[in-house]
């Protein structure tokens, strides 16, 4: 496994959500500390704050993206469309491993917002078994994309 890949599954089981997991392993590369990474990507667990919506892998992989060919300040609207060429990129492979990037289909439709359906993840122990292979394919496919993006 490649050092990125297991810093991030390191990082997931210390606690840190799929999101904190995912940019933290990018920051230095882009600019950002790891701290502030953590602290940036700390509300987009859980498919956003446990509302199961956008994976955190994905949301995570996605400001990655952002950080290193998004429009900033002095931007153009190409550095803009680069972003979301490549974010659209990353979308359809993570889709094509998994068939989705909705948090709450990736966690076999349980409601982690209540307490059944989070007694049930963690009876499945999906956490383990499903986000650590989440966090792992999209700092695969983020550095994938980074990296090719370096050599045009």
């Amino acid at each position: 496994m490649a050092e990125k890949q297991q810093q991030s599954i390191e990082t997931f089981k210390n606690g840190y959500n799929c999101a904190q997991s995912v940019l933290s392993v990018f920051a230095n590369d882009l600019g950002l500390s790891k701290d502030a990474s953590m602290k940036l990507a700390s509300p987009f667990g859980s498919g956003i704050a446990y509302m199961q919506e956008t994976c955190g892998a994905v949301t995570g992989a996605l400001m990655a993206i952002g950080l290193k060919y998004g429009k900033g300040e002095h931007g153009t609207a190409e550095d803009k469309e680069r972003a979301y060429d490549m974010s659209r990129h990353f979308i359809a492979e993570f889709k094509k491993e998994y068939g989705t990037v909705s948090c709450r289909k990736l966690m076999n439709d349980l409601d982690m917002s209540t307490p059944e359906g989070m007694a049930k993840i963690r009876e499945l122990d999906l956490f383990r078994l499903h986000c650590t292979k989440h966090v792992q394919t999209a700092v695969e496919i983020t550095n994938s994309i980074i990296n090719r993006a370096k050599n045009h």
